[in-house]
């Protein structure tokens, strides 16, 4: 059995190669906290250059919404592959999917709800 921060480390490398594999391109940081029945997933860096550029157009919120429009697609159309990497790694299966990117930060989050608790050893 592994502990709270082994797990944690796993789903963020799962993550990061989903990202790279399945999106063209990972991001500079990815960070994961189990919390409860939760798994919380931030991401720094994950902006292209071109999406960056979109995001500062004259009319920014429409930039903003192709964007968020695009990346929200692309998770739901992988959503599948996420949830079968995390539910290996923690041997419990994934209730719900929800994600959010900032156009101003570059950061994005993804928030995986979770049948119940995951096992894992005490540090």
């Amino acid at each position: 059995m592994k502990t709270k921060g082994e797990l944690e480390a796993d789903i963020s490398g799962a993550v990061m190669r989903f990202k790279r594999e399945y999106m063209g391109r990972g991001p500079q940081d990815v960070r994961t906290f189990l919390i409860d029945d939760m798994v919380l997933v931030r991401l720094r860096g994950v902006l292209t250059p071109a999406e960056q550029r979109l995001a500062q157009v004259e009319d920014p919120h429409r930039g903003r919404d192709l964007i968020k429009q695009i990346r929200l697609e692309l998770i739901e159309h992988g959503r599948e592959l996420l949830e079968v990497a995390v539910r290996d790694i923690l041997g419990v299966p994934v209730v719900s999917v929800h994600t959010d990117i900032s156009t101003r930060t570059g950061e994005s989050i993804i928030l995986f709800t979770l049948e119940s608790k995951p096992p894992y050893k005490p540090t």
